[in-house]
């Protein structure tokens, strides 16, 4: 009996000391792998706690900038838009451009009497794309933004814009694309119905968030006046030298304005039914009235704009039905916009400063 005592308590003694061997190696290969990809591990999670990092830092909060309307108040509704953004460019992230841009140089000096030629306006912006097109190189601008001008036999007019137009927008750091849209044949001008067109052309090459609708006379006199959109519809030629650098009228909204595409496809778009002179912007702004809406605008003095003079144009002869169209706004807005709009493309013609986009929008 003590004999088979004695013989299990030896077998139990060398099991144990089997069983510690084994549990040391086992101590010692696991030791030895953590040590040697523990550093890895360390710094893979340092890179990826500073991409985050990074990414975190490009959060912009829409904060009210105390922008002022044409009276010289500020506003709470004046508040931009910003869309978080990345970009990678020779493995290195982009960080967002900031609110304001440090190129901004204020006040613009803006003359009409030298000649200016396309050829001196391509040199002088080597950094565009073909169709008008550009983006910071250096960090991630806030809005791409697409500028819609309705055009017909303007041509002096469209070269003294795109001569002082993208060197300001280049400084705005703007993604920014600028499409011409022209109204085929000699019929009645139609305005609101070619921004319409431009709306829905652009939206065709890039995923636009902003609109500027501007006429092809009109010329800012102060880069601060951001041709970005904000959380309201904006007014951004509020002080033109045509009216004694006031606002003509509180509800006035023509000349330059600029809406997100939500702000555009909430109010329908554009009327596509006032042929000749007048009308439209008031019938625009009474869409943003009923769709709740208010207008944001600069101050007067960074709103400043000066504006090409010239003959009226012929086939664009006041509309007569203007004020009774204006009237029914609330009954048509809805039926008469972008959802109901009918054109047909006829040429594209791409150039370094711009895309021109001929189009044929029936007759009245």
């Amino acid at each position: 009996m003590r004999e088979l005592l004695q013989l299990n308590l030896g077998f139990f003694t060398k099991s144990c000391l089997v069983i510690g061997f084994l549990c040391g190696i086992h101590f010692i290969v696991a030791l030895f792998f953590y040590l040697s990809e523990s550093p890895l591990t360390f710094m893979s999670y340092r890179q990826i706690q500073s991409l985050s990092d990074i990414f975190n830092s490009q959060t912009h909060k829409t904060s009210g900038l105390g922008i002022q309307n044409g009276t010289g108040t500020e506003v709470d509704e004046n508040k931009w838009i910003y869309t978080n953004r990345s970009d990678v460019k020779d493995d290195v992230v982009l960080e967002s451009c900031p609110e304001t841009s440090p190129l901004l140089v204020g006040p613009l000096r803006v003359e009409f009497s030298d000649p200016v030629n396309l050829e001196m306006v391509r040199k002088n912006n080597p950094q565009l794309l073909m169709g008008g097109r550009y983006k910071p190189s250096d960090c991630v601008a806030l809005q791409k933004v697409a500028i819609i001008i309705p055009f017909r036999n303007r041509s002096e007019h469209l070269k003294y814009w795109l001569y002082y137009l993208h060197p300001i927008l280049q400084r705005q750091q703007l993604d920014y694309g600028i499409y011409v849209i022209q109204q085929d044949g000699e019929d009645t001008f139609n305005r609101a119905k070619l921004l319409n067109v431009g709306y829905a052309e652009a939206l065709k090459e890039y995923d636009y968030d902003c609109f500027i609708f501007s006429d092809v006379d009109i010329i800012p006199m102060d880069d601060r006046n951001t041709y970005k959109c904000s959380s309201q519809p904006r007014h951004l030629s509020v002080s033109m030298d045509k009216f004694g650098f006031r606002l003509p009228y509180k509800q006035y909204f023509g000349g330059v304005s600029a809406m997100s595409k939500e702000q555009f496809q909430k109010i329908n778009g554009f009327p596509n039914n006032y042929w000749g002179w007048g009308g439209e912007d008031d019938d625009i702004f009474n869409r943003l009235v009923f769709r709740g809406m208010k207008i944001s605008r600069p101050s007067g003095d960074t709103g400043k704009c000066r504006m090409i003079r010239h003959s009226r144009d012929k086939k664009n002869e006041p509309n007569p039905q203007r004020f009774k169209r204006i009237n029914h706004t609330r009954q048509t807005m809805n039926t008469d916009g972008i959802k109901s709009l009918i054109y047909k493309v006829i040429d594209i013609e791409k150039d370094q400063l711009y895309s021109k986009i001929t189009v044929d929008i029936g007759k009245p």
